[in-house]
């Protein structure tokens, strides 16, 4: 394609560039600096004036990857768990800065992509969120084989799910650490929002003060971790760092309630 030097183009002619080359060919506007001997702001300027769409980030950053300019930064990559963990608090704490404002934003756009879903897909992730719950209450949830694993690893004797312990109910304990007498209750949204409507919440409420009663009774101690938030490793990360400081404090005899709440 011959084309002259940016500078002799008459408005018309870098209008019809720009719009053919940005618009059409999908080159960035350093490409066409490049090819008409000019530099990339001044190109970006003129289409704005022109009234040309300028593409966002997301999309320029779509555009470079299709056209195999650059490459995805994390595709076809392995990182271990250390690394993955520091990327994860890397985001918490980015989403911990944002403004109120900003979250609000952004809860906007989450419930105008949910009113776009049609009425199929919605009842699909509904069937999807409802199996999902019902198999965690049966093997466990994430963030309970989080918990789970990490204990163990640290040395702690842990029962997983235990009936026994609450004789003659059918009432389970989530973790219980028998060496401290320590129960350990991991409570999804449904334990404290009408997720499944307010009938459920008052059962899971009723359930969980007969299960509270039983246990102070018995003369255990008490850690319920409120789980507001999706799982996510660097989330539950944070919240063991805080069970293990109460667990250490149970051992040295530093705690003198027998009922402790975290909450992610």
């Amino acid at each position: 394609m011959n084309i002259k030097k940016y500078d002799q183009l008459s408005d018309n002619e870098k209008r019809h560039l720009i719009e053919k080359l940005y618009e059409q060919d999908k080159k960035s506007f350093k490409d066409i600096a490049d090819m008409v001997g000019t530099y990339s702001n001044k190109v970006r300027r003129d289409a704005i004036k022109f009234k040309i769409n300028i593409r966002d980030k997301s999309s320029a950053q779509k555009n470079a990857l299709n056209s195999g300019k650059h490459c995805h930064p994390t595709k076809g990559k392995i990182r271990d768990d250390t690394t993955k963990t520091k990327i994860g608090l890397g985001v918490l704490q980015a989403w911990e800065r944002l403004s109120d404002n900003e979250l609000t934003q952004r809860k906007l756009i989450a419930k105008n992509n949910w009113e776009n879903l049609s009425d199929d897909q919605k009842k699909n992730m509904h069937n999807k969120a409802t199996n999902a719950v019902r198999h965690s209450s049966k093997v466990g949830s994430k963030l309970e084989k989080f918990l789970l694993h990490n204990l163990l690893a640290d040395g702690y004797t842990v029962n997983f799910h235990q009936e026994q312990i609450l004789s003659n109910t059918k009432l389970q304990i989530d973790l219980f650490i028998p060496s401290i007498n320590l129960a350990i209750e991991v409570d999804g949204p449904s334990h404290f929002l009408p997720v499944w409507g307010e009938d459920a919440l008052k059962r899971n409420q009723s359930y969980d003060q007969k299960k509270e009663g039983l246990l102070i009774g018995k003369g255990l101690k008490l850690i319920r971790i409120k789980q507001t938030k999706d799982f996510s490793k660097s989330r539950s990360q944070i919240i063991y760092s805080k069970l293990k400081e109460h667990i250490e404090n149970i051992k040295n005899n530093k705690l003198t309630n027998n009922i402790l709440t975290i909450e992610d």
